[in-house]
């Protein structure tokens, strides 16, 4: 049984880590745990008040910059502003089951939030990048399933769970090829996953309905863990010696809660065919590229 926590971190002094959606929860949790570790961390967040609080309460040497990724515009001003080295990138930015709404560009607000903002932005950011991308994805990318024919939800009734689960398992399709493209080009840097299982935080208030929002609180209070316990399978993602594409998460009760390890995901989340082509379309959608030299585009069926 593994019992990975925070104190298997090694040191990371003289790195540097990007954490999207630090501001609060397991963002903030693996913001904190990197900071604590000699890393210079920015917390990469759409409110940069609430980020300036996070930061003000963490130890360590952080720095706040402002990104919403339901912005394409804000990505590419974000990823223009860098100009240094890179060591982590974690996805973790997210939303949850909320009413059906839309990003600046379009897109249903969970598809182009939790897919789309960080497939452009670690594209934009891979030159930069020598160490490892983790995506935050969820237990919730089994009942996922990506529609082509409708991926931003423009025809078929908005069905808020379904579009959740579609979000989460483009999050490890895109791990998955990223890690295809990767080792294809030749870069050392690693492409790997994680999910928190069943943590307290403020995701779950977002839906608008009031039942749902209550029913969460009952179970952050009964079942969940806290926002540290829940980041620990993104640290354990980003920081041991795992394999690229690797999954994390949870190792106790149903993978809700516990120590960190390498998990399981369903078929749909292995799927080479379906996770090119959501690539492609994702490239479409984003008007950004897979920026690495050697890398040939794979037109197979």
């Amino acid at each position: 049984m593994t019992t990975w926590s925070t104190s298997d971190i090694p040191d990371m002094s003289g790195r540097t880590a990007i954490v999207t959606g630090a501001n609060s929860g397991i963002g903030r949790g693996a913001a904190r745990a990197l900071a604590a570790k000699g890393a210079h961390v920015v917390l990469a967040v759409r409110d940069t008040r609430k980020g300036e609080a996070a930061a003000a309460a963490i130890s360590g040497d952080t720095e706040v910059r402002r990104l919403d990724l339901a912005s394409l515009a804000s990505v590419r001003e974000f990823a223009a502003g860098w100009d240094g080295e890179l060591h982590l990138l974690i996805n973790n930015a997210g939303v949850m089951v909320p009413p059906f709404s839309r990003t600046a560009d379009g897109f249903e607000l969970q598809f182009g939030t939790n897919h789309l903002g960080h497939f452009a932005l670690t594209n934009l950011l891979l030159p930069h990048l020598t160490g490892r991308v983790v995506t935050v994805s969820s237990t919730g990318h089994r009942f996922g399933e990506i529609d082509f024919d409708d991926l931003n939800w423009n025809t078929r009734p908005y069905k808020a769970w379904r579009a959740y689960g579609q979000s989460k398992l483009a999050n490890l399709l895109f791990t998955a090829e990223l890690q295809r493209r990767l080792t294809e080009a030749g870069s050392p840097v690693l492409a790997t996953a994680a999910h928190p299982g069943y943590a307290a935080t403020n995701l779950q208030f977002q839906s608008g309905r009031r039942l749902l929002d209550v029913v969460s609180r009952i179970g952050n209070r009964l079942v969940a863990q806290d926002e540290d316990g829940g980041a620990l399978p993104t640290l354990y993602a980003a920081t041991a010696a795992v394999p690229g594409n690797s999954f994390a998460g949870p190792g106790g009760f149903m993978e809700q809660r516990g120590a960190p390890k390498l998990v399981g995901r369903t078929d749909a989340a292995t799927d080479a065919a379906v996770a090119r082509r959501l690539w492609d379309v994702s490239e479409e959608l984003t008007g950004v590229r897979f920026p690495l030299a050697g890398f040939e585009r794979s037109f197979a069926a």
